[in-house]
């Protein structure tokens, strides 16, 4: 079970032979979360090898059992103060959330905490001890070889990180992060780091071209030297792992890898963000994945890969802050794609060749109804299926019947130039809609929760449509069907 595992995650896409990765964070403040056999299937269709969880969810290591996906599990923020105080917390903890899923869930890391150190100053005391007592239950039982402890700090504790090579860590916080460093030199780990271009960017205050921070490349005359090293840094991404490696050095500590824990780019922004939209984070997560797959890393460490988790897997639509701190999110709840993107470093675009209609979510009920109406109508479509007592009647919302409706049009009509828009309500989908007995016109072979890639058409379809998704009582003409098709697709070329 162990070697099956180990070759499955060696074959993804988010991976590459010489082992660099490009792995995915998952937070949970999400509206519609989907379920955990959901998430995973959302993983394995889009071949993502390494996932990040920030706690240590029942759900969803009980779902990632036989998956392949190599898996870091976090303790909270909430849970460093008891496992720093007690041994017995933290085996106990160990013995709950790691021992009983091994091997059949491929636990490897856990990351103690997030950003400790600059957002809740009050457990540094208690931070070194917790990843010991860790270690030392892992120890217990013998699982220290397999799973590695560390912490995942932000790029705050470095107040200067250019140029890279006169980076230090805030002398607040060296003693703690030196504790830090010679645990993970002892137990072979790593130093876990949060990298935001994007904040790098946008709080420099113009000092730094956007090209820089999106992977782009520079005229000579504006390339980003380090004068003292005279390295060049073609990404503001590599210069602030280059700044973490100086760091490391200047408390005379090497041989310490880093793995960036968090990077990536919002896609949609407030009037204010004026950065964060999708062509952006699309440029970013395509050259990020380019930049990681060539098994490379920055110029005071070119041998070592600079693994990398993208952050993140969906928008967080729960979470507080500005409209970015919402939409960060590759993927929508119902597994597809915000803007299209490749996982791999050839030219292929996630998805198939099969591709199916769906209505978007948070359509407006009005329009759905109107473009519901249309494709039963005028359009054609055949729509018995989603009329009460049927098949695909179930769940009765306009989105879901809307769903059906549009993919029959689709389907039928897309030989002779039909297009699936409905003035910009809908957009297509490799996830095949279809579920339990209710078979989409197109699909074949109908897996329940099975789920793939999205890529956007964009074209002028007939009606105006855009998704709601009350629950109601519908007549014939006011139906539609399952799938939470949520608007956008580009995927990371």
């Amino acid at each position: 079970m162990v070697l099956g595992n180990l070759l499955l995650f060696i074959a993804g896409i988010f991976s590459c032979a010489s082992g660099a990765f490009v792995g995915i964070n998952i937070g949970t403040d999400v509206s519609n979360m989907p379920s955990a056999p959901e998430v995973v299937a959302i993983l394995k269709a889009n071949q993502i090898t390494h996932l990040r969880l920030y706690d240590a969810d029942a759900h969803m290591l009980k779902a990632l059992a036989d998956s392949g996906i190599e898996v870091m599990v976090g303790i909270t923020n909430e849970e460093v103060l008891g496992i720093g105080e007690s041994p017995s917390k933290a085996a106990a903890w160990i013995n709950q959330n790691v021992a009983a899923y091994l091997p059949s869930t491929n636990i490897t890391s856990i990351a103690v905490g997030s950003e400790v150190l600059t957002t809740i100053p009050n457990l540094v005391p208690v931070l070194v001890p917790a990843m010991n007592n860790l270690h030392k239950a892992l120890v217990a039982s013998n699982l220290n070889f397999m799973v590695k402890v560390s912490t995942p700090q932000a790029m705050d504790i470095i107040p200067r990180p250019f140029p890279p090579s006169t980076a230090t860590f805030n002398s607040s916080w060296s003693a703690t992060v030196y504790q830090i460093l010679q645990f993970l030199k002892n137990t072979d780990s790593y130093y876990m780091l949060n990298a935001y271009p994007y904040f790098g960017y946008t709080s420099g205050n113009g000092i730094f071209p956007l090209d820089y921070a999106l992977f782009r490349s520079l005229p000579s005359v504006k390339q980003i030297v380090d004068p003292n090293t005279l390295s060049h840094y073609d990404s503001m991404f590599d210069a602030l792992v280059d700044a973490t490696y100086y760091s490391i050095e200047a408390l005379n500590m090497s041989g310490i890898p880093i793995v960036v824990t968090e990077t990536g780019w919002p896609w949609l922004g407030g009037a204010n963000e004026p950065d964060a939209i999708a062509d952006n984070a699309e440029t970013f997560n395509r050259n990020l994945i380019r930049r990681v797959l060539n098994d490379s890393g920055p110029p005071s460490q070119p041998k070592v890969p600079i693994n990398t988790y993208i952050y993140e897997l969906f928008n967080e639509d729960k979470r507080p802050g500005p409209v970015s701190e919402k939409n960060w999110g590759l993927f929508f709840t119902n597994g597809s794609a915000v803007y299209t993107f490749s996982l791999s470093t050839s030219d292929q675009i996630t998805g198939n060749n099969s591709d199916f209609c769906v209505a978007k979510p948070n359509a407006d009920p009005g329009k759905l109804q109107a473009g519901l109406d249309w494709a039963c109508g005028q359009g054609g479509a055949s729509c018995n299926a989603i009329q009460e007592g049927q098949p695909c009647y179930l769940p009765n919302t306009y989105q879901n019947h809307a769903s059906y409706a549009y993919n029959d049009y689709y389907q039928k009509k897309r030989s002779v130039g039909a297009t699936c828009d409905f003035d910009g309500t809908a957009a297509t989908t490799t996830v095949d809609p279809g579920h339990g007995s209710c078979k989409f016109t197109g699909s074949s072979n109908i897996t329940p929760n099975s789920i793939g890639g999205f890529t956007t058409t964009v074209a002028p379809g007939p009606v105006t449509l855009q998704g709601g998704s009350g629950t109601m009582n519908l007549q014939v003409s006011e139906i539609q069907p399952l799938i939470s098709a949520l608007f956008l697709a580009l995927v990371l070329l």
